[in-house]
């Protein structure tokens, strides 16, 4: 697609976890590309690893006084009403100083005063929905929103569907260049990457090193394993590797990703949307364990579509043992035919250009406006 000098301003909002970041600083990233003069401004929560990773990518933040209700005991219940009319009066200052020509919601219980906030001063809004099951705050801004942007399908959740948009879940660029560049390995030696989500999931941190012990030291001898653990299970994870013949490299948090992609031939991870999207692109197959207390559960309807589509395993959490995560990869390690097609499989799973759809149902949005201005 051609580029244009047109100066758009975009708002985003959302926020509390990377699965809401990544998929905003991708598109935000693709608004830049098509529209050099974008301007980017994103309104979310004060976690300094969400300001941090928007500072690394060159983008302004803001911050709103604002809390959440689901599954919220009454104290915070209270509060969080307490704080509401604050939220819209700052998400109000915010659009009048900034003069956004879009709002782009990605999930999150900041996105509520935001975009109400926009309506209010007329100002078109995407929201965008991850998970395959929508969150409560998306569930909510369906009425207030002029497009529902989708990742996976069935994940329709009530909205009206003549909102709705189909587009994937965005992928940030370095993930989808080396997915451009990217090889299956013709080592015989294959690298496990293992995650379990940001903060690193204590069940899994167990279950892998238990079943790899298992293995035959000959086969133990033919793999490597990358594993983010997170902060706690870190010197734990480290030393249950080294009573092995794997060749392990464990940390808490591995920040360029794409690097780490680029090594890795499958996953063990939590089935969460951006890491699923990601490995998607990137063609990769997994043994995907979801993290049982997600909201309405929605990681394991997440891992059910890319289970259905041939490119992953998907185990509850509960019913896993190390014997059948070792007999699992067992299976994935011997038998190359089946490996390939499910890495096959899941890059067929993938949605490469869901910036570029998002990105062209908010310019959408924009040129009706530009015309009712007239």
């Amino acid at each position: 697609m051609a580029t244009t000098d047109r100066h758009i301003r975009l708002l985003l909002t959302g926020g509390g976890t990377g699965g809401h970041l990544f998929p905003a600083i991708a598109t935000a990233q693709e608004f830049q590309r098509q529209y050099p003069g974008t301007e980017v401004l994103f309104v979310g929560t004060n976690r300094k690893v969400d300001t941090k990773s928007l500072s690394a990518y060159g983008f302004s933040s803001k911050t709103i006084t604002c809390h959440g209700v689901k599954g919220k005991n009454v104290f915070q219940l209270l509060k969080a009403v307490a704080t509401l009319p604050l939220a819209c009066i700052q998400s109000l200052q915010i659009i009048w100083q900034f003069k956004p020509d879009i709002i782009l919601g990605v999930g999150g219980y900041v996105t509520g005063p935001v975009v109400a906030a926009g309506k209010s001063q007329g100002v078109p809004s995407v929201i965008h929905e991850q998970n395959s099951i929508p969150g409560l705050a998306n569930r909510k801004l369906g009425k207030l929103a002029n497009r529902v942007c989708l990742s996976l399908p069935g994940s329709e959740g009530g909205f009206d569907p003549e909102k709705i948009v189909y587009t994937g879940n965005p992928v940030r660029k370095k993930i989808l260049k080396l997915a451009e560049n990217n090889k299956e390995s013709i080592s015989d030696k294959k690298c496990i990457l293992v995650l379990g989500g940001s903060q690193g999931a204590h069940a899994i941190n167990g279950l892998v090193p238990e079943a790899l012990a298992g293995l035959e030291e000959k086969e133990q001898e033919s793999l490597s394993v990358i594993h983010q653990t997170g902060a706690k299970d870190a010197s734990i994870v480290r030393e249950a590797y080294s009573n092995t013949k794997i060749d392990a490299q464990v940390e808490p948090f591995f920040s360029e990703m794409h690097e780490i992609y680029k090594r890795a031939d499958f996953l063990v991870s939590r089935a969460g949307a951006t890491t699923l999207s990601e490995i998607a692109v990137l063609g990769k197959p997994a043994i995907l364990i979801p993290y049982p207390y997600a909201a309405d559960n929605h990681q394991e309807k997440n891992g059910q579509y890319y289970v259905e589509g041939g490119g992953a395993f998907q185990f509850l959490e509960k019913e896993l043992t190390p014997k059948i995560l070792q007999s699992t990869i067992q299976g994935m390690l011997q038998n190359k035919e089946e490996f390939s097609r499910m890495a096959s499989s899941m890059k067929k799973l993938a949605f490469p250009d869901a910036p570029e759809r998002i990105v062209e149902c908010c310019m959408e949005l924009i040129g009706k406006g530009s015309q009712d201005n007239v």
